[in-house]
């Protein structure tokens, strides 16, 4: 099996605590519940018979309201690390904050999901990573489309073979983003590419491995008083093939124009509208479970988060691995902080 065709093949050990297993909930605290994920995730892990959400910190007045309204306990961040019946933590604030506060939630011995993007740099990240690992601490990042069907069958194509020599990769990951949120947005360098460029960028990395060079172009055209790159383009060159990922915030009805196209010597899988999917097959011949041509392929219908949440309260709980390794995480991170220009 060629690197390319399936990174976690021969990538080490991914971090778990594989000595407990789990017979009750899991206790958890969430430290920040601004990031736009943490809405969605919090009221999963609230309805969920296999979390206890213990503890949450949040300096919002508004959320702090919210919260406490659902029952929730509202405490300070020392309080949620020092709370020993505490198994694992949630890192939900703002992405300047996830590096600090999760190398804090692994040195306190626990158990870790992160939100994305995990750093705004690589060392920061790493730096998790090698506290965890010595540890035995699971570290989960918040990637929302690990699981998600469409990328599931591309990944099981291209590591089958069905698609031949996969020689490029294209993603298009575009918003239409309301103009009080460009200040967001625009607080790091890799701007749009930064933000959500990282979704797409995952799976990229994840099928081809550690690119050999990338190179991106960060521009402004949105018409506004800020320094807001809106519209990037990152090229990625592998050792045998080529990734572009392009994004931009300025597009109208933009989540219609979301894909990941994957392109073969055999055949092109393409998945479209990528959260109401469409994924269409074209084979140069039958292979696989695929006819020759043009085919669409019925999904099942997808919920973010609810697989990534089982998937971390069974690590934890020592009954199976992450899905995605230690190494591909840290590759993935560095392909992000280089798409950024960061």
């Amino acid at each position: 099996m060629q690197r390319r065709h399936f990174l976690a093949a021969v990538s080490a050990a991914p971090l778990a605590a594989a000595t407990r297993t789990r017979t009750g909930a899991v206790k958890v605290g969430f430290i920040g519940a601004s990031h736009s994920h943490a809405s969605e995730k919090i009221s999963q892990v609230l309805a969920s018979p296999d979390y206890e959400l213990a503890a949450m910190w949040e300096d919002d007045p508004e959320l702090q309201a919210k919260y406490r309204g659902k029952g929730v306990k509202l405490t300070s961040v020392q309080s949620i690390l020092d709370d020993a019946s505490i198994e694992a933590v949630f890192v939900e604030t703002a992405v300047r904050d996830h590096a600090r506060l999760g190398l804090r939630v692994v040195q306190a011995d626990k158990h870790l999901h992160l939100e994305k993007t995990p750093a705004t740099d690589v060392e920061s990240f790493r730096a998790i990573q090698d506290v965890a690992a010595k540890k035995g601490l699971v570290v989960q990042i918040g990637y929302m489309w690990r699981h998600h069907p469409g990328f599931l069958r591309i990944f099981e194509a291209v590591q089958s073979g069905w698609l031949g020599q996969v020689y490029m990769v294209r993603a298009e990951m575009n918003k239409t983003l309301a103009v009080d949120r460009r200040p967001e947005w625009g607080e790091f360098r890799g701007g749009h590419m930064f933000e959500l460029g990282p979704h797409v960028i995952d799976p990229m990395v994840r099928l081809l491995g550690r690119p050999e060079r990338v190179t991106p172009y960060l521009k402004k055209f949105g018409q506004y008083d800020d320094n807001f790159a809106d519209t990037t383009v990152a090229v990625f060159e592998f050792p045998d093939a080529v990734g572009v990922v392009v994004g931009t915030s300025i597009q109208p009805n933009s989540a219609r124009y979301r894909e990941f196209v994957v392109y073969g010597t055999e055949g092109t899988m393409t998945l479209s509208s990528i959260d109401s999917p469409t994924l269409e097959v074209d084979l140069a011949g039958a292979s696989g479970p695929y006819p020759k041509g043009p085919h669409r392929v019925d999904l099942p219908k997808y919920e973010r988060y609810v697989d990534d949440l089982a998937e971390f309260v069974s690590a934890v709980g020592g009954e199976r691995p992450l899905g995605v390794t230690q190494r591909e995480d840290l590759i993935v991170q560095e392909a992000v902080i280089a798409a950024s220009g960061m």
